[in-house]
């Protein structure tokens, strides 16, 4: 299978979690410096804010060059949930999270919560009508851009409270917002999934109806 520049902008978000994952966990490492520790903390954030970036950018590769296909479909989305999963559980974990802005661990159960709702339901579709659907929802897209935003400025808290005030109100409004969003994103999905599910059986039943 050859992939497209858009798929493999996915492929390499998917695999640059790794180093992300890894620099994040030595931020309070007591075997390292101060100093260390801080090294740490910006390279997982470069490496954060390049996988985020390259998130538009593969879309945009896709669309612009009509490469728009199946796989790339599939893998975005799972690429997307797998950064801010591990990004979540780090934040609120003792070794990797940020002291002065600590996530709240409500907001983390209502953004995962969120995809593994729609990772149960997504499932449940298939094993029903035997077809994948893979319909993202404005909605959606709006609450992975506020979930991305709520890390990054997480992230940058450290440096950021110190030359902006305020910054701490400002990462309380983008962390519920992220969390309501994933919430009215979840309703959307189940919603959606239910009225696929029912016309799929209406179709069939129209056509296992005997003439």
């Amino acid at each position: 299978m050859k992939f497209n520049w858009a798929t493999r902008f996915t492929v390499l978000r998917i695999l640059l979690i790794v180093p992300f994952v890894s620099c994040m966990l030595k931020i309070h490492d007591p075997e390292l410096t101060a100093t260390v520790q801080d090294v740490m903390r910006y390279i997982a954030t470069a490496v954060y804010l390049f996988m985020a970036i390259s998130d538009a950018l593969d879309g945009y590769v896709a669309r612009m060059r009509r490469q728009v296909t199946k796989l790339g479909t599939f893998l975005d989305p799972v690429a997307d949930k797998l950064l801010i999963t591990s990004a979540c559980l780090l934040l609120v974990s003792q070794r990797a999270r940020i002291e002065v802005a600590p996530l709240p661990t409500t907001v983390v159960v209502l953004i995962i919560g969120k995809d593994v709702l729609i990772t149960i339901g997504f499932v449940l579709v298939y094993f029903i009508t035997s077809q994948l659907l893979i319909a993202p929802v404005r909605i959606g897209k709006i609450a992975t851009a506020l979930q991305m935003s709520m890390v990054a400025t997480i992230l940058l808290a450290p440096e950021f409270m110190r030359l902006v005030p305020g910054w701490i109100w400002l990462l309380r409004v983008v962390w519920w917002s992220a969390a309501a969003s994933a919430v009215l994103a979840t309703l959307v999905y189940v919603r959606n999934g239910i009225r696929y599910v029912e016309q799929y059986e209406q179709a069939n039943a129209f056509h296992d109806r005997p003439d």
